[in-house]
């Protein structure tokens, strides 16, 4: 019988699989996919997570970005620098989330991949994890299966709202020039964004919306957006998902059991960031266990009450932030995105610098007072 065990291999199971086993205690990691393994995403890692953790994550990125390029219907472009102690880390998905998982490995944990389970059950003391083989018995779990798996549902979470995203990877050759910048397009998409993240060996482009804008024809979209790049997106495989953001105080925690992850919904409402918050909530789900285990009673209330207080909270300034822009996105890029200072407040943000709290009252009035005359601050 295990101490723990984790659903799922993600940033969110891998880094609560490397906290716990550093503790001494017994982790199963139960991934239904073959490590590595290929997750479209596009890679934007906060370097705020190296301080969760004592190894070198250089291994894992793919390059560093230090500057921000901006467009408005592929024109009218902005570009700034950050001026952050660390640049943005751009990652694959398949190398990074390999990775965090061999650094637990490494401390003890155990994986099995290419197992998918088909069954949860908790009688007595502990969770019976089903498995086409085999039945894993182990005293906690942790359901960081991602914003598709059947984990919370299983768990009897409530059904959360979920926002569409899409991402497309495109395999095209980076310009040389142009492997340190992160590209952000805004106005081609209804409420929400373009991105296009480089890697050493080529671009991640993908499209986001927040604010219920399905219903358009993202290929098209992105097919038009590539053409800056001299990408055919044709020519590239293309994947569409679910993105679970951060939609307000939610209970995190059952019995002997806790979401982390995607599946605890903790994208960011209004970048669609997701691997800080996922990392965030694997290494808080790895101290609530490891005290539940010590016997403490109320470890995994706390574990809910953490995540609402210091990552909800926030989330609650992106949220508002996210439904004036992207209702405005013209008046907010005039205004917030093309000041000098908007990027060095959001690369802040992202590097854990600030809070959307130490930004957003003056963001807002600054946006709304576009709209109503007096109102600019």
């Amino acid at each position: 019988m295990y101490d723990c065990i984790i659903v799922g291999a993600g940033p969110g199971g891998g880094s609560a699989a490397y906290h716990l086993a550093k503790q001494g205690r017994s982790v199963l990691v139960v991934e239904k996919e073959s490590l590595p393994r290929y997750k479209p995403c596009g890679g934007g890692v906060s370097p705020e997570v190296a301080k969760w953790f004592d190894f070198d994550f250089s291994p894992a990125i793919s390059v560093k970005v230090n500057t921000i390029r901006y467009t408005w219907k592929m024109d009218d472009p902005v570009q700034a620098e950050l001026r952050t102690p660390e640049p943005m880390w751009m990652v694959r998905r398949d190398v990074f989330d390999h990775f965090l998982i061999q650094q637990a490995q490494k401390q003890g944990a155990e994986l099995r991949d290419s197992t998918e389970v088909n069954g949860i059950e908790f009688k007595g003391d502990r969770w019976y994890v089903k498995t086409a083989n085999q039945v894993f018995e182990g005293r906690y779990l942790i359901a960081a299966d991602g914003a598709k798996g059947p984990m919370a549902k299983w768990l009897g979470f409530k059904e959360r709202k979920r926002r569409l995203g899409g991402a497309l990877e495109a395999e095209a050759p980076a310009k040389v020039d142009d492997s340190n910048i992160a590209h952000f397009e805004f106005g081609m998409v209804k409420n929400g964004y373009i991105w296009n993240f480089p890697k050493a060996d080529g671009y991640s482009i993908g499209i986001g919306t927040f604010r219920g804008g399905e219903g358009q024809d993202f290929k098209q979209i992105l097919s038009e957006y590539a053409t800056l790049f001299g990408i055919d997106v044709k020519t590239c495989r293309q994947y569409g998902h679910p993105l679970c953001l951060w939609d307000g105080t939610q209970k995190l925690h059952t019995q002997n059991a806790i979401l982390a992850g995607e599946a605890a919904c903790v994208v960011d409402p209004f970048t669609a960031e997701g691997i800080r918050p996922s990392i965030f909530t694997g290494v808080k789900a790895a101290a609530a266990i490891d005290r539940a285990l010590a016997g403490d009673i109320n470890a995994l209330e706390q574990y809910t009450d953490t995540i609402n207080e210091e990552w909800g909270s926030d989330m609650a300034w992106a949220q508002k932030l996210a439904g004036v822009f992207y209702r405005i996105p013209g008046i907010g890029y005039k205004v917030g995105v093309k000041r000098p200072s908007a990027t060095q407040r959001m690369g802040q943000i992202l590097c854990g610098e600030l809070s959307y709290g130490d930004v957003a009252n003056r963001a807002l009035k600054r946006l709304s007072g576009s709209l109503i005359p007096g109102m600019g601050g």
